[in-house]
Formats: structure tokens, sequence, C-alpha cells
């Protein structure tokens, strides 16, 4: 019979880590369980290189997830998420000075307490010019009720600079509507920037200005997606955060092609192994 392959992850964990990995400065702010996933979780983070002080403890669940693939090697989800750790993160106050850019997603904005924390922080450092990032990352069989979520993240959009979305997910969001339209809508709120993924056919990046750049997908040997947008996240926010980007309204055509085919190389990556498992920067360096 099959067995179960435990793998570490999370959205915004992986975001981290592909952050870290690629040798941008980068932490982790959550609260993990002290059961044996949560040690796990933190000695994983420390050897990609990323800061755990902001991770509060307690005795809490890890949050689980039972990962299925279909025939396109595509991830489906079930969650196991009652009383688990993460829920109960707490507001930790302003962020260090040096931080440069924010990135939220997931189930931490959507399972309370813990996604009212996560807002507050989101208009909090935004407020303060930090370069904000959401990826929705949408987990429809969590979300009880889908227009109060469609609500949320509406007004979540004054206070995000960049929205990585999947095809799948804007279309979610529509339901079912014109997802151009849609981005029109999300710009005109306030977004600077909307990365939309879409699988094998690549990432492209809409402003606006309109469609500003299109990455094809990289060739690769296709294992699983797990964690494949979470490495896109991570690896632009690690472009703009070393390029000093604060204000995505200066990128041209050329800046957004180098930012997305960086992208697109590190999820290459990341879906040719098992699980998410982001590359190095030294991996990247040698995959150019």
């Amino acid at each position: 019979m099959d067995l179960l392959a435990p793998r570490l992850g999370g959205g915004p964990y992986n975001v981290a880590v592909t952050a870290g990995r690629l040798g941008v400065p980068s932490a982790f702010l959550s609260r993990v369980s002290t059961d044996g996933f949560g040690e796990a979780l933190l000695t994983r983070l420390r050897e990609s290189r990323v800061d755990t002080s902001l991770v509060q403890r307690g005795p809490e669940p890890t949050t689980l997830a039972v990962v299925a693939f279909d025939e396109r090697s595509s991830a489906r989800y079930s969650f196991y998420t009652e009383g688990t750790a993460d829920r109960l993160v707490a507001d930790p106050g302003p962020l260090p000075g040096s931080t440069a850019a924010l990135s939220l997603g997931t189930l931490g904005m959507v399972l309370e307490p813990g996604a009212s924390v996560y807002e507050t922080v989101l208009r909090r450092e935004s407020g303060r010019g930090v370069l904000t990032a959401l990826d929705p990352n949408i987990r429809a069989d969590l979300i009880v009720d889908a227009n109060s979520y469609r609500a949320r993240f509406a007004s979540w959009l004054p206070y995000v600079r960049l929205l990585k979305i999947s095809l799948d997910d804007a279309e979610w969001l529509t339901g079912g509507g014109d997802v151009s339209a849609a981005a029109k809508s999300w710009l005109d709120a306030g977004v600077q920037a909307v990365v939309l993924t879409k699988g094998a056919d690549g990432l492209s990046v809409i402003t606006p200005a309109g469609e500003l750049a299109t990455a094809p997908t990289r060739p690769t040997r296709l294992v699983d997606t797990i964690g494949a947008g979470d490495t896109v996240q991570g690896a632009l926010l690690a472009w703009l955060v070393r390029h000093r980007v604060t204000d995505l309204s200066a990128l041209g055509e050329d800046d957004w092609l180098a930012a997305l085919g960086y992208a697109a190389r590190a999820a290459a990556i990341t879906v040719s192994r098992s699980g998410a498992e982001p590359p190095t920067e030294t991996e990247l360096e040698h995959d150019h």
C-alpha cells in the first residue's frame, strides 16, 4: 500500500524558506507548536537561513494538510486546523525597522483569530511604507462564506502593493467572471502590480499600464506542484528586495521580465522535487 510521506510546509512558511535560501534576509512570523512537527518546522527555517526571532510557541497541535495528486501531479488538500497553534498568533507590534517587504496569505488570512491579527499587521506595515505582498492561495473548503471572504479580500487591497495570484484563484474570486476586468479593479483599489501564475502557461504581470510582461514556464521534469506558487512569491520578493525596489510602479518591462524569469527558474526547480523544496541561491545560479 502507499505510505504517507511527511513534508514540512505551508504558504507563508514556504515563501520565507524560499527567500532565505535565495540569500535574502528573511524572517517568519507565526505561532508554532512545541510538538515534534513544530520542532522540525523551526529546524528547517534555521537551516534555510530564516530568522525565527518573531516565532511564537505554544502547546497546541500543528496544522496538518493531507495532500493527494491528480493525473497532472496537481495537489488536492484536506486540512486539520481545529485548535492549532498558528491560529493563535498574537500581534507582535511594529515589525523591525529594517523590514523591507511583508508577505501574507493562505490560511493565515482565513482562520480566526489569527486572520484578524495578520490584517492588523498588514495595515500597520503598509502605512509605514513596507512593500506589502499578498498571495490569497484560496483553500475553498475552509472558506465558510465565499461572499464574505471576497468582501474581506477587497478590504485588504488598499494596503497591498503586490498581488500574486493563480489563475484558478482569480477565477474563484470573480465567481467565474472576467479575470482581466477583476485585475483592473484590484489595481484601481491600490495594488501596484498583479502577478498572475498560469501553471504550464507561465506567469504574467499586469499593471495600470496593462499586461507589461510574460515569462514562460521553464522546461523541467515535473514531480509535483506543491510549493510552486510559494516559490514564485518568495523569489519575486527576493529579487525586489535585492534590487531595493520599494515602488513597483517604477519598474519597466525589462525589470519585470528579469523578475518573472528569476521566479520561473526557481519554481521550475521546486516542481522537479517532491514536496515544497525551493532551490538555494547556488542551485539557481548553476541552473541559469
